[in-house]
């Protein structure tokens, strides 16, 4: 959990580093404009500078063109970054089964791990019988809870091999409902939020 932590905090510090790049050249860019313009409008007048000014504002837009084209190259790095770092993501999570709706405190008695054999016992039990299913590590996400959220935090299940977990959604997927203690739950796959939002597009 430290590694992602400081993955993530990585992240942002590279993520507003470079948006504080882009809106210096979006700066640089706008003020360049209003130059050219008011150069423009001031050589209708100074016919005898027209060759001078025509040579500056050809070099202003030169020198524009390649800031926007700097700029352009920067946010199609920032968007290759961003999919690399989902893509990695996502494939950490890879074996991850995202349990959503069992009520905050059921796990203090037994734990995580026996809170989700129970589930799979009492919803697929002939799973349990014809595989030794295996977990490595399981827990509410996030780590704290906020009083802001009235919905418990969802349980983070990270399975020893990802034919389990694709067995055990598959099971899930066949059944109307999948309940725990008469309430019905969700079980799904954990993906990052941006690869959820563009599969759902």
């Amino acid at each position: 959990m430290r590694m992602l932590t400081d993955m993530w905090r990585r992240m942002d510090e590279h993520s507003e580093h470079i948006s504080k790049d882009l809106e210096d050249i979006k700066k640089k860019q706008s003020e360049m404009k209003n130059t050219i313009l008011k150069m423009r409008n001031s050589l209708e007048g100074l016919n005898n500078r027209v060759e001078e000014g025509e040579e500056r504002i050809s070099e202003l837009d030169e020198r524009l063109e390649e800031i926007t084209e700097a700029e352009q190259k920067r946010e199609k790095r920032i968007r290759q970054n961003e999919k690399r770092v989902r893509e990695l993501w996502d494939n950490i999570k890879h074996a991850n089964i995202r349990i959503i709706g069992v009520p905050e405190g059921e796990e203090r008695d037994k734990g995580t791990e026996s809170l989700f054999v129970e589930i799979i016992e009492e919803n697929f039990p002939n799973l349990r019988k014809e595989t030794d299913i295996q977990l490595q590590e399981a827990q509410r996400a996030p780590n704290k809870r906020s009083p802001k959220r009235p919905t418990p935090r969802h349980i983070i299940i990270k399975m020893s091999k990802i034919k389990d977990k694709e067995r055990i959604l598959t099971a899930a997927r066949e059944r109307p409902q999948v309940p725990y203690k008469g309430k019905p739950i969700r079980l799904s796959v954990d993906f990052s939020v941006e690869t959820l939002e563009a599969r759902r597009e």
